[in-house]
């Protein structure tokens, strides 16, 4: 089977140029530049004329919500949503039920993708203060890294005892993404609030609970332990502008630097001021936080203290996100709308296309040595995405591809779409068709070790 994606902007290791691209069977055959197309014997042609081809995105930061939680998403519809927008690689969060922080658990998420999974797909394992001792039994090939809640968490992911931390930082090689929010300072700000405002405090006041402190205070114990073990760190959801003063600046072609940061989604789109229309369906953890936060957030997506941008995709029942800061559950489901939400930011002038596919497609390659994938290059998979700028469309709920039904950003205005998805090699989206057909692959890392 070979495809030729012709006269499209490939945007691709900081460069754009007008080219064309052949996929043979599941693999990049051969990319070329200029106006003529190879010449050859093709089953599917697609004239990409107008159409920006970037890698598929990879979200490093979901929660598909299954096992346990199937009423709000499961990796099908999940996984069927990030194809929609353009995503064909993601990393699921162990914050399940049960939890993913056995082995027996880890497979048996691996089993259920392999069921039945649209896009590509891979499981973070999780610490707790009670099983340290099986992260050395984990295949570092199979699985990207290790997440640690540092702060506030569900059940039992809480890792709050010091040398159990000490002990995670110093003897594991996988890259640890850490949640990070001070526990102590968020209960301080809660109960406060609670003496004013009863139970359920209005959601306006959920970052002045879950405040920019308790964010700073935990991220820089986790940069600090990473600094004095040599771990590899990544910071996941960074939310204020403080946090960003832990990062230094990353320039292409650099050494990999052992500690990075990521920003999700919903602190780049969103502010305090958003409750005030969209209320607890902006609710999330970390809160999001001033404009002025939120602005900072902005300017690093260039500057090099953002390695990468994931969603922190998190669906719930819309009756779930009823509520004040403390009732109404925290996430939004963001994973079908990141590559066009971040394309509008390209457009308001924060970012280039360029650095859109380093932050996400080329960065989180790198970052957890994913093998073959995040690059348009010979012999990579051909995990592809076609973007197109055109008129101007409105969000609205029977859009949306996720289980749950509904978005935050509904109502909201695009100009562009995604129209085409290939993940690795096969046509899962065409212009609003969808191939039920398609199954993702398990992702492999660090095949070099």
């Amino acid at each position: 089977m070979r495809t030729l994606l012709s006269n499209a902007t490939i945007v691709n290791e900081g460069k754009s140029f007008l080219g064309h691209l052949v996929i043979k069977d599941d693999c990049i055959e051969t990319i070329s530049e200029g106006t003529k197309a190879p010449c050859g014997n093709y089953d599917e042609y697609v004239d990409a004329t107008g159409c920006f081809l970037l890698p598929g995105i990879i979200d490093t930061h979901v929660h598909f919500r299954e096992p346990g939680l199937t009423a709000k998403a499961d990796i099908l519809s999940e996984s069927r949503a990030a194809a929609w927008g353009g995503v064909t690689t993601f990393f699921d969060m162990p914050n399940t039920v049960p939890q993913t922080t056995t082995l027996e658990a880890l497979e048996d998420k691996f089993n259920r993708a392999e069921r039945g999974c649209f896009v590509n797909y891979s499981f973070f394992f999780g610490a707790t203060n009670d099983n340290i001792d099986l992260i050395s039994q984990i295949d570092p090939r199979r699985v990207p890294g290790i997440k640690v809640f540092l702060g506030a968490s569900t059940g039992n992911m809480l890792v709050d005892r010091k040398e159990t931390l000490i002990q995670l930082f110093r003897n594991t090689s996988l890259p640890i993404v850490a949640h990070c929010e001070d526990n102590g300072e968020i209960n301080r700000q809660m109960e406060m609030a609670m003496k004013r405002y009863g139970d359920d405090p209005p959601v306006e006041l959920h970052p002045v609970v879950r405040s920019a402190k308790a964010c700073f205070d935990s991220s820089t114990l986790a940069v600090n332990l990473a600094r004095e073990t040599g771990a590899r760190l990544h910071v996941a959801h960074i939310s204020t502008r403080q946090e960003l003063s832990l990062f230094q600046p990353y320039r292409e072609g650099d050494k990999l630097p052992g500690i990075t940061a990521e920003v999700a989604m919903p602190h780049l789109l969103f502010s305090k001021a958003d409750y005030a229309q969209r209320g607890a369906l902006v609710k999330c953890n970390p809160a999001v936080k001033d404009e002025d936060d939120r602005e900072a957030l902005r300017k690093a997506l260039s500057d090099g203290r953002l390695f990468t941008v994931a969603t922190d995709h998190a669906p719930h029942l819309r009756s779930e996100k009823v509520g004040g800061c403390r009732k109404a559950t925290s996430g939004m489901p963001m994973v079908q709308f990141s590559l066009v939400g971040m394309l509008a930011l390209m457009d308001e002038g924060w970012i280039s296309m360029e650095r859109l596919v380093q932050l996400m497609c080329h960065h989180p390659a790198m970052l957890f040595d994913i093998h073959r994938r995040g690059f348009l290059r010979t012999g990579y998979k051909a995990d592809l995405v076609l973007v197109r700028k055109g008129a101007s469309w409105t969000l609205k709920d029977e859009m949306v591809k996720s289980k749950c039904g509904w978005t935050p950003l509904v109502g909201e205005k695009f100009k562009w779409r995604v129209e085409h998805t290939f993940c690795n090699g096969r046509h899962i989206l065409d212009h609003g068709r969808f191939d039920d057909t398609v199954q993702g692959e398990e992702v492999a890392f660090r095949l070099g070790i």
